[in-house]
């Protein structure tokens, strides 16, 4: 009886032994393979925050700007920061720019206007359809009453600053405006923002006509910077971590115009008649507001459906693989894989 105490004894203590050494084992493994610490680990290797690339000299419209002055360049710095960091924002601008820039473009210079203006209408827009809180609408974010001024027109039926070609030429016209009035196209993109008789109000009271020495609010004092930064981004998206292939972007689709000069009493209707559906219709022609378009004084008005069957990615794809792309620096296909 005493041996079989003994041996109780001794393998109890084995046991416990054995217990004591998987504790240890445990706390060790605890201590140098935390799934936590290695993840801490592989998100301080991996994961990087830069601050963006400044450059030494920037121009809008052909205008210096100042970047001598330590907030010009601080303020520069601000909006390059966020449209870099808001990658979703500014993908998406890159994607629609390469759609609607060839039609801004081709106004802007039919009615020599500097190229760096069609960055305004993006910034203003984000080249969606938007309305603002004050009303402002369309890519141009024109208001009402500024519209009007400029021949635009709005009615119940009709909205033409959802018209991308007629919109641009009136904001076109604005613009003419704001720099005879103005002096400067940098002066005239924050009389645009701001509003022409608050602009003149600055002047007189600050007694300087020089946008980067003017004290404004926090919407127009950003507004010249952002669009500078996105300016520099999409002339350069790859050095700012943007990297599209070419099937990636938004390209123009081909168009057949047609002329009206008679009422249309459903716009459905009349799109079945053109071999398209209401929602072809209203993506092409945002302008049309409702389901009619009544025209008494059989005034013109030109309506766009797609060419063929050209709604197609594929199909669209093939008409521009051979073309280059619009926005500059931009990945291939090949580069990529």
């Amino acid at each position: 009886m005493k041996i079989k105490s003994l041996d109780f004894n001794k393998w109890h203590i084995i046991i416990l032994c054995a217990c004591f050494i998987l504790i240890l084992l445990s706390f060790s493994k605890f201590q140098n393979g935390n799934p936590d610490n290695d993840y801490q680990n592989v998100f301080k290797k991996s994961y990087k925050i830069l601050s963006p690339y400044i450059p030494t000299k920037i121009e809008f419209a052909g205008e210096k700007v100042p970047l001598e002055l330590f907030y010009v360049k601080e303020s520069l710095e601000r909006e390059l920061i966020v449209n870099t960091y808001w990658q979703s924002n500014t993908l998406l601008m890159i994607k629609r720019a390469n759609r609607f820039f060839p039609i801004i473009e081709n106004i802007l210079k039919e009615n020599n206007i500097p190229d760096d203006f069609k960055y305004l209408a993006l910034i203003e827009s984000n080249f969606d359809n938007v309305v603002s809180p004050a009303g402002a609408t369309g890519f141009w974010q024109f208001m009402k009453e500024i519209a009007k001024k400029y021949g635009l027109e709005i009615t119940d039926e009709i909205d033409e600053r959802y018209n991308l070609e007629k919109a641009t030429s009136a904001a076109c016209k604005y613009l003419k405006e704001l720099y005879r009035t103005f002096g400067s196209w940098t002066n005239t993109a924050a009389a645009y923002n701001l509003g022409s008789t608050k602009f003149n109000e600055i002047i007189t009271t600050q007694k300087t006509n020089n946008y980067y020495f003017m004290s404004l609010n926090n919407e127009t004092s950003r507004y010249i910077y952002r669009i500078l930064a996105v300016k520099i981004i999409l002339s350069n998206p790859s050095k700012y971590g943007f990297y599209l292939r070419k099937k990636d972007l938004y390209y123009p689709i081909p168009i057949t115009k047609y002329s009206i000069d008679t009422t249309i009493n459903n716009l459905a209707d009349f799109a079945i008649k053109m071999k398209a559906s209401y929602k072809i219709l209203k993506i092409f022609n945002p302008w049309l507001r409702k389901n009619s378009l009544t025209n008494p004084n059989k005034k013109n008005y030109i309506i766009c459906l797609p060419t063929d069957s050209s709604i197609y990615t594929d199909k669209i794809l093939k008409i521009y693989e051979d073309d280059y792309f619009i926005i500059n620096d931009t990945l291939t296909i090949d580069q990529l894989r």
